[in-house]
């Protein structure tokens, strides 16, 4: 039955999805007869729909995964999502809010009650729309981070870690969220410049008329200040040592001291201390035992301390502070400053400097396996330019702060005794068992309280390559059969902004409780933009709707469009043009199969077709080894468009023209056969990319049985190529394109005939290729000579060839044109040899790329020379 005239993606795609979920083709299991490919995904929130980002980062996996797959290996991709306690626990609030329910008028169990609903209604939602994509994901394996035995996981390590002493407790400064209400961890934090102001604020000196200015940005935090601080070797202010000054407003006294951490050149060259609501003034008060007055609630409104404006919200209170001290002329004046402000990753919120009795990991120690796993390539980064990245983090890392203010999440598993004390343990009976056994008492369930907060999310990711294939491991130390054969896992692919808050952990993870890195290669993805390098966001607008996009291109178009410039690392300037390109592939793909199976069979071999499938056959190889080279260096873009440039250019524009029969007219059967085995081979290579379009052509090449599909066929094996082959048909190529373009020039329909003379040293090449000029330029005859009258020239490489007009030739223009042509080689000469002149690059790069640069500097001379003399001729 002859295919339809037009690829129609959504009939397609929806179909072989369903077929290969039927026959269960994405599901693995260990067998120790096959080399084992493994990849987790990056799980994506539970809150999350697909966005730009997930279908860029999921279709490079895809495309991992199944050439993993062809290449006969045990592939396995395991899916999950991530229980994300802020974000999710914040789409609970709101939705309870909308009902007339504030969760504060709930109990934890309750509100965790409506938390796992909402889970179960809109948690899946974005591993659906992953199946549209195409993602073979393993969805047998599909995790979540609280499903009961990673919860359990989670559990065991923090016990864990609390025995070896590298998980503590203690009253320190933390980011605080006033948002989400929970402390963060420093990486949590994103820090962006914002337009502010320094406010020059007068504190009178005690029992004097004199005043100090003070510049600050924070102008509300005033009544938490507990000392002024100036330079030690500061002139202006020697006469204030030992003095006091009164807080305006509120007209408290607080004392003058000195510090050398004082910026002289900043401001009025002195600062007010605010210990509670600054990290650097914390850490001044601490060196001077200064008091800490924490003037904020959780939710960033002026509490009692304050004395003014109780329950104002924070940046409120910045503009009326401001307003009474103007009223009292204590404002001197206001300045325009830019300020580098900490916001939550979660909420956006600006955060607050807050101290806070909060759980903490000690980082030091534990970092160092990982560091150097990456440092010395055990894991590999691509692009390498991230391991610098990677390693100025690891070397400056802080404490990890793992406790969130939060109901949805892991319960920190720690018991408080009546007097304080407290035990940590996996469950309610061992912590009963050891509040007896530690301090000797008798105590029941009903004694003891657990600890209100969760664990920062990231605490459970971190475990992820380990706890999906078995959780039991992080208790029991013995591995599963899983485990001992998909881990380590291969390959990574996530982005550049999770590399700390996640690879790093996994890293560390990985290293402390299996001894072995979680995976070989992490692949760092670009973001995706709009054109005017904005990240795609909703609260821009300018990210558009990936379910629409796969609607209105297809699922193969849209991968494509995305791949086709997104090199590692580098962000992707998106444009639908892109994804547009993508579905004209489809529709070239799809068009040059229906040419070739619509084309009827005679016995009758001709030799022309004989020489274009050699050549395609030696160019199919060339491009295959280059393919490979591509993926062996996470060079996904360059090898999609190593195959894109293979199926359109070399075999729809050549191959397929050279061997095309005329109108209506049939073909050999050796040579259609040969196309159709030739026409597979493009089809597996592309499936990894392309998978739904590959699908459905592959199973109308040939009557498959049923639960056979491409995705389970093999890779293509690379075989020898002979280079002389490929360049003689690059070169029959570009005389072709020079005799079409002195038509279009001059004006000559592609269906008018005539003959073509060349001047050269090699006319066996012409004879070998005589039949195929012909046919590709329309030439009715072929000769050799180099004084032909009245004819237009061009040079290839060394040779000349004319083409003889009815019309006088204007010698002038032709001299002007072979001049253009000259200056241009000269140009291109000058380039190469100036390449070949590098040292750098001769003794560095592949012998194959020198010798590759060395043969067009040969050519460009000999074509230098034909130029010069054919101007010479024309006087």
């Amino acid at each position: 039955m002859a295919l339809p005239s037009k690829y129609t993606p959504s009939n397609i795609e929806s179909k072989w999805y369903q077929y290969w979920m039927d026959h269960g083709m994405f599901h693995s299991e260990p067998d120790p007869n096959k080399e084992p490919y493994s990849i987790v995904i990056p799980p994506p929130n539970v809150t999350g729909v697909l966005h730009m980002g997930h279908m860029l980062n999921n279709t490079i996996q895809d495309i991992l995964i199944r050439k993993a797959r062809m290449e006969g290996k045990n592939a396995c991709w395991v899916p999950g999502t991530d229980h994300a306690s802020i974000a999710t626990e914040a789409k609970v609030v709101a939705m309870l809010k909308e009902q007339g329910i504030e969760k504060k008028s709930l109990n934890r169990e309750t509100f965790l009650t409506h938390a796992w609903e909402w889970k179960e209604k809109y948690g899946g939602i974005i591993l659906e729309q992953l199946k549209k994509l195409g993602a073979s994901c393993d969805w047998e394996r599909t995790r979540f981070t609280m499903d009961k035995d990673l919860s359990d996981a989670v559990i065991n390590v923090f016990v864990d870690l609390h025995k070896k002493g590298k998980i503590y407790r203690g009253i320190r400064m933390v980011n605080w969220d006033p948002k989400g209400r929970t402390a963060l961890s420093d990486d949590e934090v994103l820090f962006k410049e914002i337009a502010s102001k320094l406010y020059y604020i007068k504190y009178k000196i005690e029992g004097e008329d004199e005043y100090l200015t003070i510049a600050t940005t924070r102008p509300e935090t005033i009544m938490a200040d507990v000392a002024i601080c100036i330079h030690p070797e500061d002139p202006r202010f020697t006469h204030l040592k030992g003095k006091k000054a009164i807080i305006p407003l509120i007209n408290k006294a607080i004392p003058i001291i000195e510090d050398d951490y004082v910026d002289m050149e900043f401001g009025t060259g002195c600062l007010k201390i605010t210990p509670a609501h600054d990290i650097n003034d914390y850490e001044i008060g601490i060196r001077h035992n200064l008091e800490v007055i924490d003037i904020l609630s959780d939710d960033g409104t002026l509490n009692e301390k304050a004395q003014l404006l109780v329950g104002e919200d924070r940046f409120v209170a910045r503009k009326k502070i401001v307003k009474l001290l103007k009223e009292v002329s204590l404002l001197e004046k206001e300045e325009a400053y830019t300020s580098n402000v900490g916001h939550s990753e979660r909420t956006d919120a600006v955060i607050e400097p807050k101290l806070s009795m909060q759980w903490f990991m000690a980082m030091e120690e534990i970092t160092q396996p990982a560091l150097k796993a990456v440092m010395d390539d055990s894991v590999k980064l691509f692009p390498p330019k991230f391991k610098n990245m990677y390693k100025s983090w690891m070397e400056n890392v802080r404490d990890w702060c793992i406790s969130r203010q939060l109901w949805w999440g892991h319960r920190i598993p720690a018991f408080y005794l009546p007097n304080g004390e407290y035990v940590v343990a996996a469950t309610i009976e061992e912590a009963i068992s050891l509040a007896n056994q530690n301090h000797e008492g008798n105590f029941t369930a009903e004694d003891l309280r657990q600890d209100e907060d969760v664990l920062d999310t990231w605490f459970s990711s971190w475990l992820w390559p380990i706890s999906v294939f078995d959780p039991d491991f992080l208790k029991t130390g013995n591995k599963n059969e899983d485990l001992a054969y998909y881990y380590p896992t291969n390959d990574l692919v996530t982005a550049p902004e999770i590399l700390f808050f996640w690879v790093a952990r996994m890293i560390i993870a990985g290293y402390e409780y299996t001894g072995e890195k979680p995976f070989q290669n992490v692949y760092l993805t670009g973001i995706v933009r709009d054109k005017l390098g904005r990240k795609m966001s909703k609260s821009l607008g300018n990210s558009p709707d990936p379910l629409a996009l796969i609607e209105k291109y297809g699922a193969d178009g849209v991968r494509t469009g995305m791949l086709f410039s997104s090199p590692a690392g580098n962000d992707l300037p998106y444009d639908e043009k892109l994804v547009e390109q993508g579905r004209n592939f489809s529709n070239k793909i799809w068009n040059a199969y229906r040419l070739i199976d619509g084309w009827e069979v005679t016995e009758v071999a001709e030799r022309t077709n004989l020489t274009a499938i050699d050549w395609f056959e030696n160019r199919f190889n060339q491009s295959l080894a280059e393919i490979s080279d591509h993926f062996d260096k996470f060079r996904i873009s360059d090898a999609l468009m190593a195959v894109y440039k293979l199926i359109w250019d070399d075999f729809c524009s050549w191959y397929l023209e050279m061997v095309k029969p005329e109108y209506q007219a049939p073909i050999d059967r050796e040579t259609k056969e040969k196309t159709i085995v030739l026409f597979e081979n493009l089809m597996k290579v592309l499936h990894p990319f392309m998978p739904f379009i590959t699908e459905e052509l592959w199973q109308q090449l040939a009557k498959r049985k049923d639960g056979e599909a491409i995705m389970l066929t093999d890779w293509p094996q690379s075989g020898s190529f002979d280079t002389k082959t490929i360049d003689e048909a690059s070169k029959i190529f570009e005389i072709v394109s020079q005799i079409r373009n002195v038509r279009a020039s001059k004006g000559i329909s592609p269906k008018e005939a005539f003959e073509l003379t060349i001047h050269t040293k090699d006319q066996v090449l012409y004879t070998k290729y005589e039949a195929i000029i012909s046919k590709l330029a329309n030439i009715n005859s072929i000769s050799f000579g180099d004084n032909v009258e009245n004819a237009v020239s061009f040079v290839v490489k060394s040779d000349e060839f004319f083409i003889p007009l009815n019309e006088k030739i204007d010698l002038e223009q032709e001299r002007e044109n072979l001049q253009k042509e000259l200056d241009y080689t000269l140009g291109f000469l000058k380039a190469v040899s100036k390449k070949l002149e590098n040292e750098k690059f001769v003794n560095s790069a592949p012998e194959a790329v020198v010798s590759r640069e060395k043969k067009k500097m040969e050519d460009a001379m000999s074509k230098v020379k034909a130029l010069e003399d054919n101007i010479k001729k024309l006087g």
